[in-house]
């Protein structure tokens, strides 16, 4: 979720640092450009009519290989004399200079193959990669194309200049993962562990959140029994801009979510809705450890039955709070009361009974804890994870029950807490 929150009733019985200045541009910035290296600074080449391919090529490489180099001594006249178009994309492109300049940027690389390189007038639309990895935090550079255009300087015929970031029929039918340093200014700040991109409207919540997550990333690193980095980006912006262009999100509505957990590259990053940003306290702190583990399990849950991933991730959440604050909505209480046929499937989880749900999945996993041990729910998404697996089959194999008697028991161990509690 990834999940909504919780609602009363409360369960009975048993069962910081602020944040940091803005970050500065580190590492190195490499250029491959279809197998030639670009090797001016100033972007300045003059491809006649009748250039060649493999000019133009170089003539480009040139340029992007000069916005990168600006980039990483941050020179912003150096970067704006590379830009040509209308004064609102010339803006455009400032901001994201601003922005990129705050970022913790290990890598920022540019290629292109030349067979997409496409003549229009005095013009040139080329299929651009940006591989931009953000140090400490991404496993991997993070690597995604756009189509751009190159034209001639306005007053300078002999240089070329970038025109354009953006071909919407290209985009439609090759979307582009946009960050929100591509949308519009933002503010970035640090706290050990984490790496917060706010925006003027969210930024005076920054050291709430930033503490939130840093003990969130504590408390789930002491649960999660696997290696992963221990650090997260988090976007805590106060419009949902960047919110609504998340694809295939739970319940398909993203502006339903308090928070969800997105792959970015070979990392995981997560969003809080901007609603999140006011409501400092347990709940938002259990949201975000319920993120964490998603985060923290990267990719290890994508193939096993959502109610496990989200169980798992609800059951780590609520392992810091104590017992009498563990809420859990009243539509899973209700749903225990009637009874479910079996566990939900992965098409339904997120629909209309997406409350109940997380409720009947959460006390799955707690069941198979009580039970078995708290390492058991580990063993089970090991399981589960391997290729092939059939989650009905290793359900049956390692405890004798099916998807409808481990509800069953579910449901028993969410009435025996919550049942008659209001």
């Amino acid at each position: 979720m990834r999940t909504p929150p919780p609602d009363p009733p409360r369960p009975r019985g048993a069962r910081r640092r602020a944040a940091g200045a803005s970050l500065v541009l580190l590492g190195a910035v490499l250029l491959v450009v279809g197998g030639l290296a670009g090797c001016r600074a100033s972007g300045r080449s003059s491809p006649p009519a009748a250039a060649s391919p493999r000019d133009v090529a170089k003539t480009l490489g040139r340029v992007l290989d000069a916005r990168a180099r600006a980039v990483r001594r941050d020179e912003p006249a150096a970067f704006d004399r590379l830009l040509g178009g209308a004064p609102a994309f010339r803006h455009q492109q400032a901001t994201w200079f601003a922005d990129l300049v705050l970022l913790p940027v290990q890598r920022l690389s540019y290629r292109f193959d030349p067979e997409t390189i496409v003549r229009r007038g005095s013009a040139y639309w080329v299929t651009v990669e940006e591989s931009l990895q953000l140090g400490g935090y991404d496993a991997a550079p993070v690597v995604r194309a756009d189509r751009w255009r190159f034209g001639p300087a306005h007053r300078d015929g002999g240089r070329f200049v970038l025109t354009s970031v953006t071909d919407p029929t290209w985009e439609a039918a090759h979307p582009v993962e946009l960050q929100p340093w591509d949308l519009g200014p933002v503010q970035v700040r640090e706290d050990g562990p984490v790496l917060g991109i706010f925006d003027a409207g969210s930024v005076a919540d920054a050291p709430g959140v930033l503490d939130s997550v840093s003990r969130g990333v504590a408390a789930v690193a002491a649960e999660v029994p696997y290696g992963w980095s221990r650090s997260v980006v988090v976007y805590a912006l106060s419009r949902p801009t960047f919110l609504d262009r998340l694809d295939d999100v739970p319940g398909d509505d993203p502006e339903d979510l308090d928070a969800v957990a997105f792959p970015v590259g070979r990392s995981t990053r997560f969003v809080l809705n901007p609603r999140m940003l006011g409501r400092a306290g347990p709940g938002r702190d259990r949201l975000v450890r319920h993120e964490l583990t998603h985060v923290a399990l990267g990719t290890r849950d994508d193939d096993v039955p959502v109610w496990l991933s989200e169980g798992l991730a609800e059951w780590v959440s609520v392992g810091p709070m104590a017992p009498q604050d563990r809420r859990i909505p009243e539509a899973a209480v209700r749903a225990a009361e009637t009874g479910a046929p079996e566990l939900p499937n992965d098409a339904d989880f997120n629909g209309a009974d997406a409350q109940a749900h997380y409720g009947l999945a959460w006390w799955a996993v707690e069941y198979l804890a009580d039970t078995y041990g708290d390492e058991e729910p580990w063993r089970l998404l090991d399981a589960m994870d391997r290729p092939g697996a059939d989650p009905d089959r290793v359900l049956l194999d390692r405890y004798g029950l099916t998807p409808h008697t481990l509800a069953h028991h579910a449901e028993r161990s969410i009435l025996a807490v919550y049942e008659g509690v209001s």
